[in-house]
């Protein structure tokens, strides 16, 4: 797949892993309905499965291998070429715990007949969209449909992400704390927030993590404010005092410091690699 002049919108039918573009998970989000079989793959170090009736959504330049398909395996999927999504995202305080929620738990079980079709049609009309390239307002009408696309899903999945949020009653330790980390990393960094929620020790909630997913609380919470990070970097219309506010940071000096050391470059830096 050439780097030159990507497609924004790819619209295939996948039974084997050769249907896939070369290098697609570098260039584009993934987003895919199963109709029939199962894909397993390793995602963010971990063991997944997405069968019959259930939506997958890959992130670009996710950590994403060993992928298997069954024999039966049949699948739709929408590629949505990564900047082209990022750069419509609806400014709406929920995209980031949506965005979060979805690094995590990348496969979403659909319940109702009606989503599944809705879904379905949201690729034909997304693609369809895309490549209507005749139409005379092109570009505009073609970021319109990517904010719709993208309100529609979230729409869908809503339901599932409140579901997990209540969780946090009823859930295993690392599950709680999966759900508390999402919820909190923007302002509560340390790991000793989360073990007190818990009423155990951060030893003993980092050795759960560890245990569970190869991965302490410590990462996952920094993996977490990192992608957020990320989020609010890319929000023009947000500058870095406020988003360091938001943070909850005593001082500007201490957030870029922060955002060094997750990054590797401080949030002008990084908001000017952006362009």
């Amino acid at each position: 797949m050439s780097n030159e002049v990507q497609p924004k919108v790819i619209s295939l039918e996948i039974s084997n892993k050769e249907d896939f573009p070369s290098h697609f998970e570098k260039l584009y989000h993934t987003h895919l309905f199963c109709h029939r079989g199962s894909i397993k793959f390793m995602f963010n170090d971990q063991q997944m499965e997405c069968g019959r009736g259930e939506f997958l959504f890959w992130f670009a330049e996710s950590r994403l291998a060993g992928l298997q398909l069954s024999k039966s395996f049949k699948a739709t999927a929408l590629l949505v070429e990564k900047d082209f999504l990022n750069n419509n995202i609806p400014d709406q305080r929920w995209s980031i715990n949506a965005l979060l929620h979805s690094r995590v738990y990348p496969v979403k079980k659909i319940h109702d007949r009606n989503d599944r079709q809705k879904i379905l049609s949201n690729f034909k009309w997304l693609n369809d969209r895309c490549l209507g390239t005749d139409h005379r307002f092109y570009d505009e009408v073609l970021n319109l449909q990517m904010q719709l696309f993208i309100l529609d899903m979230w729409h869908i999945f809503a339901n599932e992400y409140e579901r997990r949020k209540h969780s946090l009653q009823t859930g295993t330790l690392y599950e709680r704390f999966m759900l508390m980390a999402q919820e909190h990393c923007l302002t509560e960094r340390e790991v000793q927030f989360y073990s007190n929620q818990l009423n155990i020790t951060s030893k003993y909630l980092n050795q759960i993590c560890k245990n569970t997913s190869g991965i302490t609380a410590s990462e996952w919470v920094q993996r977490f404010a990192k992608e957020r990070i990320i989020i609010l970097l890319q929000n023009r219309d947000l500058n870095i005092s406020e988003i360091a506010d938001e943070m909850e940071f005593s001082s500007r000096s201490f957030f870029t410091r922060y955002v060094k050391k997750l990054l590797g470059a401080t949030p002008s830096e990084y908001r000017s690699r952006l362009g």
